[in-house]
């Protein structure tokens, strides 16, 4: 396979015509370059998520108080800097969508999948460099459209993130549900084809480029994660594409998929025969292996960022690996767990349950392996380090509340309150958020050539993790209180009054850790061109991507590639006089290769 690989190498990259500007930074077909792409397109559709929340957040704190702010920056929707409740409804739409779909799924999959993989399985490339671009600029379109309808008269889509029918499927039902609503689910369909591609692209090669001795058993565990969460993606994203087209045309051609006996102002509409309880079935079907598809490259690059920082072996890599596997098979029966109220019989609710509570094991063997793989480690508290480890603490509190979640009888009590924003926050969002910080902070030097300020990388690491804290773990008190997710105000019930302070606490934390993100910011951009120059081995790591040279090329390696001898985790071996070995190192004579 190699020597077909290196005659393929010499044959395309060998002679390769001066690149333009086009060429090498707009339409590249080169892996790194579109990783970067993913990454900047990403961060700027974090920006506009996180100031939307930030808005709503000081809307909830401060109701029908006047904000300067509102009234700059919604116009008529915040008449004398008081906020319209339709708009309420479009900011936290929008910002669920931005977040979970172009942020963590694109932003932390598609960036990370497209600069490792090729690099940590010693391939020039991805299987097909085409489609890869194809796939970026088909998220790149995506996210145009998902910008612009916040620009629509009538306003963008307002019901909620999860988009259930009626609210979605009538365009008369509320000024959302017309052109925003439309362009929402156009923009969902594109980022659906563009996340299809990504992930075709990245089974393949990692099935079919793997260099001479990259055994499945000694592949890094991100490699494991990303090929893993692009199976998960072609199973489950076509589900939620049937959903939108069906939607569409319950919307536009008079079909009657999910409505049925709709009455507006005493006009009986002539739907009949259809069920939103569908949708809720197609949604979820994707919904619930969404929330792995968005963790579980997370959990890969922290496994990678543990084992290199503590200078140990990550332990049980086999164990690591099946829990991946379970996790990938049991995200695909639990998606009933977000439908327990909706009349469903109690017999399957308890099926649910039981897959869903099944679910915490494989989870809890990861927690535990990183636990075992830090101690008595020679911890290295770099930026990276932190933020995996913040990961490990938001993942395991973040997961305690999803069992209460996941039992039918409990989940009724809590269910649509800030309880379960406060759990999902932690346990995807801001889990995901950490993974991908820490993947940003140790693999910068293989993305620009550079070193982020470390110092800059602590003040983001430690207000972000205070603030993050500080944001939703009040929030599990006011929902067990009662208090509905998804109100603009509360003010009109006497009951909830007693929250409004916890509410303000909530908010000022939540523009504090909006604030810091600019220090990350600023940070990430000047260092592109000003920080220092980095080495190419920077941590003393052991896998694939270390051994490529500081300046890109495109087929990463200027000569042969390199051969695999070894796992990927040769931290602290006997025998050796440093304590770590690169996986191209040949074994000594009398040297076993250590598996576990």
């Amino acid at each position: 396979m190699s020597a077909h690989e290196d005659t393929h190498a010499h044959d395309d990259h060998g002679h390769h015509h001066k690149e333009t500007f086009v060429t090498k930074y707009i339409f590249s077909q080169d892996h790194k370059m579109i990783a970067k792409q993913y990454l900047i397109t990403g961060t700027i559709m974090g920006v506009i998520g996180v100031l939307m929340s930030m808005m709503f957040r000081m809307q909830i704190a401060w109701p029908e108080e006047p904000n300067l702010l509102f009234e700059a920056l919604l116009g008529k929707w915040a008449p004398e800097g008081v906020m319209d409740a339709d708009i309420y409804l479009a900011l936290v739409t929008i910002h669920g969508t931005i977040m979970v779909f172009f942020v963590l799924t694109a932003g932390l999959s598609g960036t990370f999948s497209n600069l490792l993989i090729p690099l940590q399985i010693g391939a020039r490339d991805m299987a097909s460099g085409f489609l890869n671009m194809v796939s970026y600029w088909l998220f790149f379109l995506s996210s145009i459209i998902m910008v612009i309808s916040l620009f629509v008269e009538a306003g963008p889509a307002a019901a909620g993130w999860t988009i259930y029918p009626p609210l979605s499927a009538l365009p008369m039902a509320q000024g959302g549900s017309g052109m925003g609503m439309t362009l929402w689910l156009v923009s969902m369909a594109i980022f659906i084809a563009s996340s299809l591609m990504g992930s075709l692209n990245y089974v393949v090669t990692v099935i079919n480029l793997r260099t001479k001795g990259m055994s499945m058993t000694r592949l890094p565990l991100t490699i494991w994660a990303f090929f893993v969460t692009a199976i998960i993606g072609v199973i489950s994203f076509p589900v939620l594409l049937s959903a939108a087209l069906l939607l569409i045309m319950d919307r536009s051609f008079g079909t009657s998929f999910f409505l049925s006996d709709i009455f507006i102002q005493g006009e009986v509409l002539h739907y009949q025969g259809g069920s939103p309880v569908l949708f809720e079935h197609l949604f979820w079907f994707l919904g619930h292996p969404e929330v792995y598809i968005v963790i579980l490259p997370a959990m890969g690059l922290v496994s990678e960022i543990m084992a290199s920082n503590s200078r140990k072996p990550i332990f049980g890599y086999r164990a690591m690996i099946a829990s991946i596997l379970a996790i990938a098979f049991l995200s695909t029966i639990v998606w009933g767990h977000h439908m327990f109220i909706s009349g469903m019989n109690p017999f399957l609710g308890s099926v649910f349950t039981f897959t869903t509570l099944l679910i915490a094991i494989p989870s809890a063997v990861k927690a535990f392996n990183w636990i075992t793989t830090l101690w008595k480690g020679n911890l290295q508290m770099n930026p990276a380090m932190l933020f995996s480890i913040g990961f490990v603490s938001t993942f395991i509190t973040g997961g305690l509340t999803g069992i209460i979640l996941g039992d039918s009888a409990l989940d009724i009590n809590v269910h649509d309150t800030y309880f379960v924003v406060a759990h999902f926050h932690l346990v995807m969002g801001i889990s995901a958020l950490y993974g991908m910080f820490a993947g940003i902070y140790h693999w910068y030097p293989k993305m620009f050539g550079r070193m982020l300020n470390k110092n800059l990388g602590y003040i983001h690491f430690w207000i972000t993790a205070i603030c993050a804290y500080g944001v939703f773990f009040p929030m599990h008190f006011i929902g067990m209180a009662g208090l509905p997710r998804r109100y603009y105000t509360n003010t009109n019930f006497p009951l909830f009054d007693d929250l409004a302070n916890v509410n303000v606490i909530i908010t000022v934390f939540a523009l504090v850790g909006g604030v810091v993100q600019i220090v990350y910011l600023y940070n990430f951009f000047s260092s592109i061109f000003f920080g220092k120059k980095a080495t190419q081995n920077p941590w003393s790591s052991t896998t694939l991507e270390w051994t490529t040279p500081v300046e890109h090329m495109h087929g990463n390696w200027p000569g042969d590639i390199p051969h695999v001898h070894r796992w990927a985790y040769d931290y602290s071996k006997p025998g050796h006089d440093v304590d770590f070995v690169p996986q191209n190192v040949p074994l000594k004579e009398g040297e076993e290769e250590l598996q576990h």
